[in-house]
């Protein structure tokens, strides 16, 4: 690691990318996110990389689409409504196999909504916002340090499954200024695009032209596809899982799951509960797809744990998960807010307390 700098979270992802070695951003500008588009437009240069504003984010997607056919490293940023956009462009580059990030630095929605922190978009990442049975690794940094990190992370992992990974942030992960470090040697070069990726076939003193595609019009030609793009997930569950336990080896009454900067604060609630006498646990998943479905289900099945609360800055969306992990063995409940208030330490402390006595 290097020595620490204070950078805003959305410049920060912008570095790390292009200290992954991605030079290839294209962008549509929308708040909270935009700063990642302006810091670019001057670092990308710099770098030898290439930043191109498309006319919109639907352009954008396939923008993407096309540098990632060629095996190119690309990511883009964006923020709810444009991840809406982008999604028929996500569902091809997932079906024909392709490697890209997405970064969605959540506002507040459904429509317009608001400019403010949310994570509304839960079930657009995890569920697959586009058509067609496909699903993106979803990853969920809780500072701009996890950020740097997980955008480092990313582009070996989408190359590795040949599939879009998503970095999913709420607007405070872009807006917020942290010390960070940036991890030295996680600069790696993609492998084997030479074997599926249309990049020429002089570059590849290949004889046999890749075909890259999304179109099987017989259906057990698109059938077999699709059991192949479900063995990548299989192999994403077994293999992807990451979540960080807090406060687990307590006699906890409570478990709380919460992700992103929304477990920042549960954190702190928990540090004052635990001063009052009262314990309480948590596990943050620090990967949304694949969910650590194994780790909730042990940690509510402990014998002081009482009951089970998702905390969310949404209506809710990640507790039907969590519901299905728990398997009905603990009453599950959810808290949260949507409209850009964080519910505060001492909101989280009161409902936890409610659901443990």
């Amino acid at each position: 690691m290097g020595k620490k700098v204070l950078m805003k979270g959305n410049e920060a992802i912008g570095e790390a990318a292009i200290r992954a070695g991605c030079l290839n951003y294209f962008a549509y500008p929308i708040t909270p996110q935009s700063e990642v588009a302006e810091y670019l437009s001057r670092r990308m240069p710099e770098a030898g990389g290439v930043f191109l504003q498309g006319e919109s984010e639907v352009a954008v997607s396939y923008m993407i689409f096309g540098a990632a056919a060629c095996g190119a490293r690309v990511f883009t940023t964006s923020s709810s409504p444009g991840i809406s956009l982008m999604s028929e462009g996500i569902s091809y580059i997932a079906g024909a196999q392709c490697p890209a990030v997405f970064v969605n630095i959540i506002r507040g929605g459904p429509g317009l909504g608001g400019i403010l922190p949310s994570q509304g978009d839960y079930f657009q990442a995890t569920k697959g916002g586009g058509h067609g049975d496909y699903r993106m690794l979803v990853m969920a940094p809780a500072s701009v340090q996890e950020a740097v990190e997980m955008m480092m992370q990313a582009f070996p992992l989408a190359e590795k499954y040949r599939n879009p990974v998503m970095i999913l942030g709420d607007g405070l992960i872009g807006q917020m200024m942290e010390p960070v470090e940036f991890p030295d040697n996680l600069h790696t070069e993609p492998t084997n695009k030479d074997e599926w990726a249309a990049n020429g076939m002089d570059t590849r003193k290949s004889n046999t032209p890749n075909l890259v595609k999304s179109l099987y019009l017989d259906p057990d030609a698109l059938n077999s596809h699709n059991l192949l793009l479900k063995s990548k997930y299989e192999q994403m569950k077994r293999e992807e899982i990451r979540y960080e336990p807090y406060h687990m080896n307590a006699d906890y009454t409570v478990l709380i799951v919460s992700y992103g900067t929304m477990s920042r604060v549960c954190r702190t609630a928990i540090d004052n509960l635990k001063a009052e006498g009262f314990d309480a646990g948590m596990i943050r998943p620090q990967a949304l797809f694949p969910f650590p479905e194994k780790a909730i289900r042990e940690a509510a099945d402990k014998s002081s744990c009482k009951a089970v609360i998702s905390i969310e800055m949404s209506m809710g969306q990640m507790v039907e998960d969590v519901e299905r992990c728990v398997q009905g063995k603990r009453p599950v409940e959810w808290y949260g807010k949507c409209g850009g208030d964080v519910p505060t330490p001492e909101e989280i402390m009161d409902v936890v307390k409610k659901l443990g006595a």
